[in-house]
């Protein structure tokens, strides 16, 4: 009877085979890690740095550096990371070469309350703390702040970021009583009354329009104030 070796030869290759790519994984786990990498995401990376990332991760880890990789858990080094108020997410891995490489996208903020308390607001509309290492250059939000006048100036601020004239040219919103805001602009003196957050759409471009026409015909100055309240209207208050 001959017996077909073939089979029995894949077999014995396949445990071969696992056999050294267990002992592979087995080397490379046991190895140390040789250095660490903190990589900020994108260009909003002003408010936090390598050096309070590596300070986090010894107040909570203790020091990485030279410790063997099966030792490190990945995923609690990135909620560790993601505690920090200025981090939007973080994603922990080890490459082939030893390192332990951090990549992490920092919170946008889009406007900077001056309250009671000092925050920023960011770009999902949630409370971000000021850092310490940067002063982001972002409309100043004064007046009545309160929850719900906080979601109609991210409502505000979502129009406004939309265009880049508006982004240019609105540095603050003053919160008032009764749901009405006034637009603050770079290199005008006059105010802009944009009243509620509602019909952002027209009262915008009516008042891009107006701009631009009035710019056109040098009459800028000659405003105190420009009201967007009332119905697809630009009513201007004269010096």
């Amino acid at each position: 009877m001959r017996v077909n070796w073939i089979p029995i030869k894949i077999i014995v290759l396949l445990l071969v085979l696992a056999g050294l790519f267990g002992f592979a994984n087995y080397r490379v786990n046991s190895k140390s890690i040789e250095d660490i990498q903190i990589k900020f995401l994108g260009d909003n990376n002003l408010y936090l740095t390598e050096e309070a990332v590596n300070k986090l991760l010894i107040q909570n880890h203790g020091s990485v550096k030279n410790r063997s990789k099966d030792a490190i858990i990945l995923n609690d080094i990135e909620e560790v990371i993601e505690a920090n108020p200025m981090v939007k997410n973080a994603q922990v891995y080890l490459s082939v070469k030893g390192e332990l490489i951090s990549e992490i996208q920092l919170r946008k903020p889009i406007a900077r309350i001056a309250g009671v308390d000092q925050f920023y607001l960011d770009d999902i509309g949630e409370r971000m703390p000021l850092s310490k290492y940067h002063s982001a250059r972002v409309p100043l939000i004064t007046g009545k702040i309160s929850g719900e006048a906080l979601k109609d100036v991210y409502k505000i601020l979502e129009h406004v970021n939309l265009d880049e004239f508006l982004r240019k040219n609105i540095i603050g919103i003053h919160i008032e009583d009764k749901g009405s805001y006034i637009l603050k602009l770079r290199l005008e003196n006059f105010e802009v009354r944009l009243g509620g957050a509602e019909d952002l759409d027209h009262k915008f471009k009516n008042f891009i329009a107006f701009y631009l026409k009035a710019t056109k015909d040098k009459t800028l100055n000659a405003y105190a104030a420009i009201s967007l309240e009332f119905d697809n209207q630009v009513v201007c208050t004269k010096l």
